[in-house]
């Protein structure tokens, strides 16, 4: 008998899944992390247990404390669901423009939702900036009461990546994995992975799959951060460096547009029954792009971050894609007629 004795215990050690369709095309071994199966529903419970671990390790979070932070939807998730279940309440700023879908999940666990605008992270009215002067606010209030998550700048969220997601990846291939490939929000998920990766097997590549609109991806060709076009997916791109994505061992970087991922998670979902978010969609057609640097015959990985429910008025709104350019398949089209 195998019983788990909390929701923590439940997070990462997720299945390694085959992609028929991306393997087909590329005559690669293309495999994907399949983190939508994590208990909040996306790889961000991962980040969230290691951020809270590492203050509770660290002496940061004290018996009903209250957990703050700055989230796009699927950390605050995790947070709040991990918080919940270890006595914590939770407060999250939020972009107002995130999906309806994930803002109600959030409000779900519990957790106190504060929609902000969104605004670049140099505006001092950014979600992140608002969360970590709430906790301050808080904690002069009735000092080490609240604990800042800080997702982005705090490096326990690359670590955690390393000593986990990057560890199971390397024991479920075998140790075969010639590249790995995914966005980046944080930094932590590429970065760490890269790093463990790497650490086993100095010849793998590592790739940066960016949406438009994002900075990274020219920053990694060209040393500049510069940004142009936009993307209807959420919770990955930056328009800054920051201290989780420092120093990751990136060695590819390619602009994924939405005409070019969005379809990828729509046929994954009626070729192979995964219904995935946009971010899903960005990292499969990096692990395209990867095998075909590559050539046949390698072993790439990639990560199916949280799922398409969370974006549905999005993702599978035929009317909504129509006016982004983005191409609606027949059988969506039929299943959402005008």
């Amino acid at each position: 008998m195998s019983i788990q004795p909390d929701l923590s215990a439940a997070i990462g050690h997720t299945p390694l899944l085959r992609l028929r369709g991306a393997s087909a095309l590329t005559g690669c071994e293309v495999l994907a992390k399949t983190e939508l199966l994590n208990p909040g529903g996306s790889i961000k419970d991962r980040t969230a247990l290691g951020l809270l671990l590492d203050a509770e390790q660290r002496g940061l979070m004290r018996a009903g404390g209250t957990i703050v932070e700055g989230t796009a939807g699927n950390t605050g998730i995790g947070l709040a669901l991990i918080g919940a279940s270890r006595g914590y309440r939770t407060v999250i700023f939020m972009p107002e423009t995130q999906s309806r879908e994930k803002i109600d999940a959030l409000r779900m666990t519990g957790a106190e939702v504060r929609l902000v605008p969104a605004v670049p992270y140099k505006n001092p009215n950014h979600y992140a900036h608002h969360a970590r002067a709430h906790a301050e606010a808080l904690n002069a209030a009735d000092p080490g009461s609240a604990w800042f998550a800080n997702q982005f700048d705090n490096t326990a969220n690359r670590d955690w990546h390393e000593a986990t997601t990057g560890v199971e990846i390397w024991e479920q291939t075998g140790g075969a994995v010639d590249g790995f490939v995914c966005a980046a929000g944080t930094g932590g998920t590429l970065a760490g992975v890269g790093r463990a990766l790497k650490a086993r097997k100095p010849g793998v590549k590592i790739a940066l799959a960016d949406p438009a609109g994002s900075a990274l991806a020219h920053f990694v060709n060209s040393g500049e951060l510069l940004a142009s076009g936009n993307s209807i997916s959420e919770g990955i791109g930056s328009s800054r460096i920051t201290a989780n994505f420092e120093g990751a061992p990136v060695d590819l970087a390619w602009t994924i547009p939405d005409d070019e991922s969005v379809p990828l998670a729509h046929q994954l979902l009626h070729d192979e029954g995964w219904c995935v978010g946009g971010s899903s969609g960005v990292n499969v057609a990096g692990a395209i792009r990867l095998a075909r640097a590559l050539g046949p015959g390698h072993t790439i990985v990639t990560v199916l971050c949280d799922a398409g429910s969370r974006y549905q008025a999005k993702l599978f709104n035929p009317a909504f894609l129509r006016d982004k350019g983005i191409p609606v398949p027949a059988w969506l089209a039929r299943a959402f007629p005008a």
